[in-house]
């Protein structure tokens, strides 16, 4: 049966499952990526979105096949807004839903987009957090004048990880110092030597002052004290 004796159902079902499939030649692969990319349409940036979802080897040639998806779900255009929007919420990492994003949209609606996903996700455990990490970890990096209020739950996950990218989201934004209060409380309870340091730091770097100081001082990291002011300082 020939290229164009199949309805578009028909390429629809076999280039997505080629895609997804680990056994498949690489130039079979190649060419389910590329028929898939011509179309344009929703669901074959889904079937395209199925190849973030695997790996193969070698790694390059791996690389070269999610490049190429990459770029054919970016000549989807608009199109592709929504499918990656979903795959982003249920994707086991952020990274390639976000880099499609970026080039699709601007800064807020992609911000939009993370913080939809980063509120369906709760402060409790789970078996691998490496989602819920890179989301808090990017809005260090990202600022919106909604992310303190989105992120300052987090200051409370049972992954230290977690936690401590927390503060750093929190403490980038503008907007931090509705959080001096919610840090302040965390670092009363910290375990990890690393998170209240962090927290330490961000008190230090904005001059903000201690509202228990007793409470404090017997919590310090080695190489912080705590003056008569109540001002966190570095030894």
């Amino acid at each position: 049966m020939g290229l164009f004796s199949r309805s578009p159902e028909q390429m629809l079902k076999k280039h997505g499952a080629r895609v997804t499939n680990r056994r498949a030649q690489n130039p079979d692969r190649w060419e389910s990526i590329r028929v898939l990319s011509q179309m344009r349409t929703e669901a074959a940036v889904e079937a395209l979105l199925g190849r973030f979802t695997i790996r193969v080897d070698p790694t390059i040639t791996d690389q070269e096949e999610r490049d190429l998806a990459f770029h054919g779900i970016l000549e989807a255009g608009e199109v592709a807004i929504e499918p990656v929007k979903r795959f982003m919420g249920t994707a086991d990492s952020i990274a390639w839903p976000l880099k499609i994003l970026t080039e699709l949209l601007p800064e807020a609606e992609v911000n939009d987009a993370l913080l939809e996903v980063l509120g369906s996700m709760s402060t409790d455990y789970e078996r691998d957090p490496h989602k819920k990490i890179q989301l808090v970890a990017t809005f260090e990096e990202r600022h919106d004048s909604r992310v303190v209020e989105a992120v300052t739950p987090f200051l409370d996950d049972v992954n230290e990880t977690v936690r401590f990218h927390s503060v750093g989201a929190i403490v980038a934004q503008q907007e931090r110092d509705q959080a001096k209060d919610a840090l302040l409380e965390a670092f009363a309870k910290e375990e990890s030597v690393r998170v209240r340091a962090r927290i330490a730091d961000a008190f230090i770097d904005h001059g903000w002052e201690v509202s228990d100081v007793e409470a404090v001082k017997t919590r310090l990291p080695t190489g912080y004290s705590i003056d008569a002011k109540a001002h966190l300082h570095r030894r």
